[in-house]
């Protein structure tokens, strides 16, 4: 939801880290997977970074297009090796899953994240964001009370950090989100290695 960001002090700050994390790296394009209406890569193209969006829906990619013109957003699914934007190996300099993974099932996490691994350039930083725990729950209502139907997966931290390390990725942190309260997330930061 876009206006997160403006009330989530502790999200601002992993968004800087992140950005901070690609300018060290030397810049270059960051791909935001999942982008949806675009709020997160405008965020982080105000902070110095190269980033453009990929989202699976052509509405959502519409939205996004109109509210950050100037902003490059294409239709694409993470789970195409190129996420659907035919990027190529070791071509992106960072690359940002926020709160997108939660829709991807189990069975299909692994090969996604190795999708990830490959066009990051080796070094390059990631960082996924994602509601914590255990299970699959059907969402039916959306940001603002649109109707939709579509699973949302929760994953433990050591979990996700897990399946990162089994793909070739180097964990470095992760930040509990509210971890008491009624939707805990986490953020993790890792590198592709190698």
């Amino acid at each position: 939801m876009p206006g997160a960001l403006d009330d989530d002090p502790y999200l601002r700050a992993a968004l800087s880290l992140f950005a901070e994390l690609v300018r060290a790296g030397g810049g270059g394009p960051v791909v935001d997977v999942g982008g949806g209406p675009g709020h997160v890569t405008a965020r982080l193209r105000e902070s110095g970074v190269d980033a453009f969006g990929v989202d699976l829906s052509p509405a959502m990619t519409d939205v996004a297009r109109r509210a950050h013109p100037g902003v490059r957003f294409e239709v694409g699914s993470m789970t195409d090796p190129g996420l659907g934007a035919g990027l190529a190996d070791a071509s992106a300099a960072g690359l940002l899953a926020f709160w997108s993974l939660i829709h991807v099932p189990d069975d299909v996490l692994p090969a996604v994240l190795g999708h990830f691994h490959r066009v990051l350039r080796p070094g390059a930083p990631l960082m996924a964001g994602f509601h914590t725990g255990d299970g699959s729950t059907l969402k039916t209502e959306g940001y603002g009370g649109h109707p939709m139907r579509v699973r949302v997966h929760r994953r433990t931290p050591a979990r996700v950090a897990e399946l990162l390390r089994e793909v070739g990725f180097t964990v470095e942190a992760q930040l509990l989100l509210d971890p008491d309260g009624p939707l805990p997330g986490a953020a993790l930061f890792a590198r592709r290695s190698g």
